[in-house]
């Protein structure tokens, strides 16, 4: 048989594109990125993309291995193991930020350590000088075209300083949480259609409201005497339909509420320990009165 025939006779029968060779050219079929149903987290990253709110320079998040759960920032890229401090060398394992060198040429490095907005660590190599050099450069030029604003210097104590708390302390599902945002600044963590975070917030005027109300709080120790308070202001959310309260603790507003779509970021949510958090507890209701009050 001539190599002609042959050519001829694989044409004519192949089913599916071949190379030059003869064997078979198969495509990579594409996957997409699924939730596991046993996951403790929606996220479909290792890592939550964001920006430092001092300097406003990139920040990867990661979850760690501290028992308060929050996430550590880190410089997004990796750094030379040999122009980092031993103590300031972080590695990252299946998502997982851990406070140790894991023995590469490369390694992590906090943010904080990084942060122009920052005082400078006693210890910085010269390429940890010049880095944190780059990074003030772009934090002055964002400051210049209007995009980062520098926070301003806190006012003194006025007779109205309750009326919006800061970090407000919200019941819900029989537990205290310490919100990062005030009420209605709570921002949904659901991603879009277009991949970008939901930006409407977790308060919806179309759904059953929390109310501000005086409770009870646990006595606090190991504080002085003038820290103990008797009633702290609280969000509460226990007599709203447990599925709104299930929306609350995910942090989805009205829309998310029953989505599958991906969560973007990590929620906002702290265990509230008065011991821990006892500068965030008020003992007046917002506004200054003993009303209750929706979302302020």
């Amino acid at each position: 048989m001539s190599p002609a025939t042959f050519t001829a006779m694989c044409s004519a029968n192949a089913s599916s594109p071949r190379r030059w060779d003869g064997t078979p050219a198969r495509t990579p079929r594409s996957r997409s990125l699924h939730i596991a149903p046993d996951s403790p987290t929606r996220l479909v990253r290792s890592a939550q993309p964001g920006r430092c709110p001092d300097c406003g320079n990139r920040v990867h998040w990661h979850p760690h291995t501290d028992a308060d759960g929050r996430p550590v920032g880190l410089h997004p890229q990796e750094l030379p193991a040999t122009a980092v401090p031993a103590v300031s060398r972080w590695h990252v394992s299946s998502g997982i930020a851990h406070p140790a060198h894991d023995g590469t040429p490369w390694c992590r490095i906090p943010h904080t350590a990084l942060c122009p907005a920052r005082s400078a660590p006693a210890a910085l190599t010269p390429q940890l000088t010049a880095l944190r050099r780059h990074l003030a450069l772009h934090t002055r030029r964002l400051i210049n075209n209007g995009t980062l604003t520098t926070r301003a210097t806190p006012r003194a104590p006025q007779a109205t300083e309750f009326c919006r708390p800061a970090r407000p302390i919200a019941q819900l599902l029989s537990v205290r949480y310490l919100a990062s945002h005030p009420i209605d600044a709570i921002q949904c963590v659901a991603q879009t259609r277009q991949r970008h975070r939901c930006t409407r917030p977790v308060l919806d005027d179309q759904a059953p409201p929390g109310t501000w109300t005086l409770a009870p709080t646990t006595h606090l120790r190991r504080h002085p005497s003038s820290l103990l308070v008797d009633r702290m202001a609280v969000y509460d959310l226990t007599h709203v339909p447990y599925t709104e309260q299930l929306r609350w603790r995910h942090q989805h507003c009205s829309s998310h509420a029953t989505s599958s779509a991906a969560d973007l970021a990590l929620t906002d949510w702290e265990p509230f320990d008065p011991r821990l958090h006892h500068q965030h507890i008020h003992p007046r209701l917002p506004g200054g009165t003993r009303t209750q009050h929706h979302g302020t």
